[in-house]
């Protein structure tokens, strides 16, 4: 009979140590920040006279400029846990040579998203939002597998539904802190920094989505790294 892996709940306190000792992890989802910003205001003026047509394609490219910003930092975390000597050059570096498999296993995964949300459309009701979340789920590990693993497009999928099966519970908790950081509290952020003005408030955010994927990066690559290749019996 299969045994249940005990959650790791340390890595989280742990991550945010390891983010304040190496701040240098936020480089890139900085930078990602960025072009995502100036993609939305280049998407507002392509696509308004289109009626919005358009738009789409534009947010998938800023999928794809996270999802390669997260790698990279998935990769700095990975380096840091395992207690390697790193630097911003050397990691820079692999992630070039991992590059065009990031970015295929994160089209990937938007993909399935986007194929799950159109079959639950056909069920109704809550439907498109239960069979996007159940496959973001088995999902979750496809940025890490394509960083750590070196795994791209469909095979970085296979590697996180195999993760998934070896930690459940460790796998949702990483999911419900995924949920609270990097979707609900740009909601609450977002209400906080307007006060200050519009730029202040899209810098505001832009700083904050570099934080939190630096920080995330810590629990993912540790959460894959301790799973991927372990079977719990």
């Amino acid at each position: 009979m299969k045994r249940l892996r005990h959650a790791d709940l340390g890595i989280y306190p742990r991550a945010l140590v390891s983010l304040v000792r190496h701040p240098a992890i936020i480089v890139v989802p900085l930078l990602a920040a960025v072009v995502s910003l100036l993609l939305e205001q280049l998407q507002n003026l392509a696509t308004d006279p289109l009626g919005g047509a358009g738009g789409s394609i534009f947010g998938l490219i800023v999928q794809m400029v996270y999802g390669f910003s997260f790698g990279v930092a998935i990769m700095y975390a990975n380096d840091v846990q395992r207690s390697r000597r790193t630097n911003f050059d050397s990691i820079w570096e692999e992630a070039r040579r991992k590059a065009g498999g990031i970015l295929l296993a994160t089209i990937g995964f938007y993909f399935v998203l986007y194929v799950a949300g159109l079959v639950g459309g056909l069920i109704g009701g809550f439907g498109s939002i239960i069979l996007q979340l159940v496959a973001a789920y088995f999902l979750i590990y496809t940025v890490p597998a394509a960083a750590i693993g070196g795994m791209p497009g469909s095979l970085a999928l296979s590697a996180s539904i195999r993760a998934v099966k070896n930690d459940y519970v460790g796998t949702a908790i990483l999911a419900v802190v995924f949920i609270a950081l990097w979707i609900a509290l740009p909601q609450f952020a977002v209400a906080w920094l307007a006060p200050f003005g519009y730029y202040a408030a899209i810098f505001g955010l832009a700083a904050l989505h570099a934080i939190v994927l630096g920080y995330l990066a810590f629990p993912f690559s540790k959460q894959y790294d301790d799973i991927a290749f372990t079977r719990f019996w």
